[in-house]
C-alpha cells in the first residue's frame, strides 16, 4: 500500500499534459529519426540511450512482484521495437552514404562493435550476429509469446469463476462494494495485459527477421556503392561495409535481446510475493540439500582426468558454503 501511495505521489507531481506530451514526443522523435539524416555523434548518443533504456526495462521486470505492476509494458515493447527499427534505418543511411570514408562513418559505437567486440573479423561478427538473432527469434520471443498466449487463454477461461467468487464474498459480507469493484477491475486488467503481450511479442519476432534482411541489404548495397560509385577495391569495400553492417547489427540485436528477455521474465512470473532476486535467494535458502548435492556432483567432475580441477573445486566449495550457511539459518 505504501508503494502505491509513493507511486501516486510521483505521478501527481508531473502534470498530465506533460505526460501526454512526453509520449507524443517519443513517437514524433521516432518518426524524425526515420526520415531525417542523423549525424554520427548523434547516432552514438541514440544507440547508447537504446542500450541503457533496454537495460532499465529488464531491471524493472526483475524488481516488480507481478506482471500487472508493469501494465505499460506491451505498449513499451512496441515503442522500443519501433525505436530500434528507426535506428536501423538511420544507421543504414549513414553506412551507405559515408561508409567509403572509413569504419567510423556510422559513429564510434558501431565502429567499436565492429572492431573490438568481434576483433575486426567480419566472419566472426556474422556468426555472433546470427546466433543472437536465433536466440532472440527462436528461443526467447517464441517462448515468451507462447507463455503470454496460454496465460491470456487461461485468464479468460477463469474469469467467470473469479467473478462468481467475488460476488460470493460480497454477498457474504467478507468484502465491501469498493473492494469487489477493485477485484473485478484487476481481473479485467490481467486479461487485457496478457492479450496485449501476446500481440506485442509478434513485433519483436518480426524485428529479428527484419534485422537479417537489413543486414543483407547493407552488405550488398554497400558493396555496390563502394565499388561502382566510390571506386573502392573489391576487398576493401567488402571488408569495410561488412564490418560496419555487423557492428550495426550487434548494436541493434543486443538491446533487442535484453528487452525480449525482460518480456520473458515478466510473463513467466507467477505466484510471486517479492521481486525476482529476493524470490531466487529465498527458494535456494529453503532447500540447502539441493546445493549440497550440486556441490558433490561438481566436486566429482573436478576429479575426472582431463578436466580442470580448480574451477570445479571452487564452485563446489562455494555451493557447500552457501548450503552450510542456509542450513544454519
Amino acid at each position: 500500500m505504501a508503494e502505491t501511495t509513493t507511486l501516486e505521489r510521483i505521478q501527481g507531481a508531473i502534470p498530465i499534459e506533460a505526460n501526454n506530451l512526453l509520449a507524443a514526443g517519443a513517437v514524433l522523435a521516432i518518426l524524425i529519426i526515420m526520415v531525417m539524416p542523423i549525424p554520427a555523434p548523434a547516432m552514438d548518443i541514440l544507440l547508447a540511450f537504446n542500450f541503457t533504456f533496454s537495460l532499465l526495462v529488464m531491471l524493472l521486470s526483475l524488481y516488480i512482484v507481478k506482471p500487472l505492476d508493469f501494465p505499460i509494458f506491451p505498449s513499451l515493447l512496441l515503442l522500443t521495437t519501433l525505436f530500434r527499427l528507426s535506428l536501423n534505418i538511420a544507421s543504414t543511411r549513414l553506412i551507405l552514404l559515408h561508409g567509403h570514408t572509413g569504419i567510423d562513418a556510422a559513429g564510434k559505437i558501431i565502429m567499436g562493435f565492429g572492431q573490438f567486440v568481434v576483433g575486426g573479423n567480419y566472419v566472426v561478427g556474422g556468426i555472433i550476429f546470427a546466433i543472437l538473432v536465433i536466440i532472440n527469434f527462436v528461443v526467447i520471443t517464441k517462448g515468451a509469446g507462447r507463455i503470454a498466449e496460454v496465460a491470456a487463454r487461461f485468464t479468460l477461461d477463469a474469469m467467470p469463476g473469479k467473478q462468481m467468487a467475488i460476488d460470493a464474498d460480497l454477498n457474504a459480507g467478507l468484502i465491501d462494494e469498493n473492494e469487489a469493484r477493485r477485484r473485478r477491475q484487476e481481473i479485467a486488467r490481467e486479461s487485457e495485459f496478457y492479450g496485449a503481450m501476446d500481440g506485442a511479442s509478434k513485433f519483436v519476432r518480426g524485428e529479428a527477421i527484419a534485422g537479417l534482411i537489413i543486414m543483407s541489404i547493407n552488405i550488398l548495397g554497400g558493396f555496390i556503392i563502394g565499388v561502382f560509385q566510390q571506386g573502392m577495391a573489391i576487398g576493401t569495400a567488402a571488408q569495410s561495409y561488412t564490418l560496419l553492417t555487423i557492428g550495426d547489427g550487434l548494436v541493434s540485436q543486443i538491446p533487442a535481446l535484453i528487452v525480449s528477455t525482460a518480456s520473458g521474465i515478466l510473463v513467466s512470473r507467477a505466484a510471486s510475493e517479492a521481486g525476482m532476486g529476493r524470490e531466487f535467494v529465498k527458494q535456494f535458502a529453503l532447500n540447502p540439500e539441493a546445493m549440497i548435492v550440486a556441490a558433490g556432483v561438481v566436486a566429482v567432475f573436478g576429479m575426472i582426468p582431463g578436466l580442470p580441477f580448480f574451477p570445479f573445486f571452487l564452485l563446489a566449495f562455494l555451493f557447500g558454503t552457501l548450503a552450510w550457511v542456509s542450513g544454519r539459518e
